[in-house]
């Protein structure tokens, strides 16, 4: 396990202007609205589960594609984060308590709709002692129980106000990917995600690795937040120093105008260009395009991982 160097901080980034004008919307970035018949029994699953969606809290342009073909990402633990980060969209305050009987409905959801691989996230819960640890076993566990042959993908939030215990629970439970997103370039922290640090989401997912090295770790970053090209080439590195398998890039968007500004809209090929340096840096699956989001084609991003690890594993 290589040893991981405190994030590099002599490239400060612009400041966050949430009021000022935005780029127009190119046509790359535009997706139909969301309908259909599959798209409306997704819906119907998740309201009669009553269970939130990532989808639809942080306002995912993915959501009607995902939706017609029965997928959907799951957010336990409520609708209301503990955080205030100003790229999201999920509403900030003072939650209610946890549902025992939530990990149960997410079980039910995933067999109702026959998934082969199911996202499942949360808000953070800085309220919570453990941050929501036993309640994610909770949840992997029941669906192992419900739907043994789906495999299971978490991302979580940074545990930033746990012990490290809290991680352990979570890595116990055996989920086949862990993600857990560093969101932007460490100059980009105080402005895009004031409530969390860099270095500790960095050392997460190495410990992640430490003590299950089976479990696939993935994690991905926003572009267009004012980032430059350098600050995304050392945080591949940085995740690599940690032993991410899988990076995703996407673009950023403002989901209000009281949330960060764009600051650009980075052209097709630009990403083609990210994913090529990705793969040079050791990654085992990049995903890397506009509309790119961390559950977006998960199922066969997943598929795609597990053959990436075998022909190595082959090659070595």
């Amino acid at each position: 396990m290589r040893d991981l160097k405190l994030p590099d901080q002599r490239h400060p980034e612009k400041a966050h202007r949430p009021d000022q004008a935005q780029p127009k919307k190119p046509a790359w970035i535009r997706v139909k609205a969301p309908g259909g018949p599959g798209y409306n029994e997704t819906r119907r699953i998740m309201r009669d589960n009553k269970l939130a969606t990532v989808c639809e809290e942080a306002g995912c342009p993915n959501v009607g594609e995902c939706w017609s073909q029965g997928h959907a990402t799951m957010m336990i633990m409520g609708e209301i984060c503990t955080r205030g980060c100003t790229f999201c969209n999920v509403a900030t305050g003072k939650p209610e308590a946890l549902d025992a009987f939530e990990p149960g409905r997410v079980a039910h959801a995933v067999a109702t709709l026959g998934l082969k691989h199911v996202v499942i996230t949360s808000v953070d819960r800085d309220d919570v002692a453990d941050g929501g640890a036993e309640h994610f076993a909770q949840t992997i566990r029941a669906v192992r129980h419900r739907a043994p042959e789906t495999t299971i993908e978490i991302l979580t939030p940074d545990f930033l106000r746990c012990g490290p215990e809290a991680l352990e629970v979570v890595v116990a439970a055996r989920p086949d990917v862990f993600n857990h997103n560093l969101e932007t370039v460490p100059g980009l922290y105080p402005t895009v995600r004031p409530g969390a640090r860099y270095f500790h989401s960095l050392r997460l997912l190495q410990r992640v690795k430490q003590l299950d090295p089976m479990i696939f770790t993935k994690s991905g970053i926003m572009v267009g937040l004012g980032e430059d090209r350098q600050g995304v080439t050392q945080v591949m590195d940085d995740m690599r120093s940690a032993d991410v398998d899988f990076l995703t890039i996407g673009q950023y968007l403002q989901p209000t105008p009281k949330h960060h500004a764009v600051e650009r809209f980075v052209p097709p090929e630009e990403f083609s260009a990210y994913e090529k340096t990705a793969y040079g840096k050791g990654f085992l699956m990049v995903s890397a395009t506009p509309l790119t989001r961390s559950s977006y084609h998960a199922g066969d991003d997943f598929a795609r991982l597990r053959a990436a690890r075998k022909a190595k594993l082959g090659a070595s």
